[in-house]
């Protein structure tokens, strides 16, 4: 190893190192404002490289992140992404148990349709009224699709620690939105294989993008058969770290598959969770945690890096009119769908505002579907910057939100328990 290769190498460390403060500053900060703590760590790790960017400016920032030293610490924040979004996966899969059929698929299809309307509201006032050179080149159809799909999802994972942190209290409103979100999430990420297709060649795109994912989908269906035999699922019990490390590698040889079929790296990973067994308590349950910590503790590297690029590439001005027309959107439409769909199932209304300000959670997994349409060219940098104001604010505002429904429904109780007599 020469002296040139040592030093990169420990540089390289040192920057990894870093970013872990970097993580560790985020989640104290969303402690503080009692706000998940992945969304301190997106708001930080955003903010970190532009910060350092605009304090040690252009040749103190290059000589802290080398032009050589960037791809390989960009290659490992999108593996973090990788390894953690197959825990996701194999957890909408196999998420609780909810409830019925009937009232599941009214509330889902407010949460869905609803924001498909606002989404497709909002794509016409940025191709026509909105700044010039907002809605970029790509292809109309790619951004008529893109714009209401990112409206659209819902951050699972970030929803179930708020269902977890705020316990029994929501009631019913918590497995209506975790499910409908579990259901509608997965019809986003085959929506967003649309987008892509549309904006890498029409219809021909499309055809192909689902033609790769179809192939996708019988390699990690014979996967999963071979994982669920009975002598590699007791080799895997067996040596859990190996069961650990094949599964990570299966899911990065699917992302760069993905990838090289013209699709993004994360519908690899989309495959990778599909693929695992579904055993609760099983040695392949243990390998995805496992995995998933793994990507956990690199993500704040994706988050430094995209926040890198995006705000060197762009101009540096945030389209104040498009982040309040399409944040004012993503709120009716999320919030008014859940509470519409809530209603049409038969709950009350507490419940049904409750179940609207759950599903209006977005975080993480709006801000990989936007920088998935960005990395496609179908995003432009404003349209990114907006959106991403969009889903920050989006929920932050569904702690605050739902004390303020409790709030109210304390107030109200010493009412109706005297007759209406204060």
């Amino acid at each position: 190893m020469t002296i040139d290769l040592l030093w990169s190498v420990l540089h390289l460390t040192a920057l990894l190192g870093a970013l872990g403060l970097v993580a560790l500053t985020g989640r104290a900060v969303a402690r503080w404002l009692r706000l998940p703590l992945v969304i301190g760590e997106i708001l930080v790790g955003l903010c970190a490289g532009p910060a350092l960017l605009a304090l040690l400016g252009g040749p103190g920032f290059d000589r802290l992140l080398p032009d050589h030293l960037a791809v390989p610490l960009a290659r490992v924040g999108e593996a973090g992404l990788v390894l953690f979004l197959v825990g996701v996966v194999h957890g909408l899969r196999h998420g609780p148990a909810g409830p019925a059929n009937r009232a599941l698929g009214r509330v889902s299809a407010g949460v869905f349709l609803l924001p498909l309307l606002t989404g497709l509201l909002f794509a016409g006032w940025v191709l026509w009224l909105g700044p010039p050179g907002l809605a970029g080149t790509a292809p109309l159809p790619a951004l008529l699709v893109m714009l209401p799909v990112a409206m659209s999802v819902t951050a699972v994972p970030v929803l179930a620690c708020v269902i977890d942190e705020r316990g029994p209290g929501l009631g019913r409103a918590a497995p209506l939105a975790l499910m409908s979100a579990i259901l509608l999430d997965t019809v986003a990420w085959l929506l967003l294989a649309v987008a892509l297709g549309l904006a890498a060649g029409g219809l021909w795109g499309v055809a192909g993008a689902f033609a790769a994912l179809a192939v996708g989908l019988l390699l990690a269906h014979g996967g999963r058969r071979a994982l669920a035999r009975p002598r590699i699922t007791a080799a895997a019990a067996r040596r859990p770290t190996a069961a650990a490390v094949l599964l990570g590698g299966l899911a990065l040889l699917a992302a760069t598959g993905a990838h090289g079929a013209g699709l993004t790296a994360v519908l690899g990973a989309f495959l990778a969770g599909v693929m695992v067994p579904h055993d609760p308590d099983g040695p392949w349950t243990r390998a995805v945690a496992v995995v998933a910590r793994v990507g956990r503790v690199l993500l704040p590297v994706f988050f430094v890096g995209t926040g890198i690029t995006l705000f060197t590439e762009s101009a540096g001005s945030l389209p104040w009119s498009a982040t309040l027309l399409c944040t004012a959107l993503a709120i009716v439409g999320k919030v008014g769908g859940g509470y519409l769909g809530a209603l049409w199932a038969g709950e009350d209304r507490r419940t049904a505002l409750r179940v609207g300000v759950l599903v209006n959670t977005r975080g993480l997994t709006e801000i990989v579907v936007l920088q998935v349409g960005w990395a496609a060219g179908i995003l432009t940098p404003g349209l990114f910057l907006a959106m991403l104001v969009m889903a920050l604010v989006t929920t932050v505002l569904t702690g605050p939100l739902l004390s303020l429904i409790d709030h109210h429904a304390a107030s109200r109780e010493p009412l109706v328990r005297t007759g209406g007599v204060p």
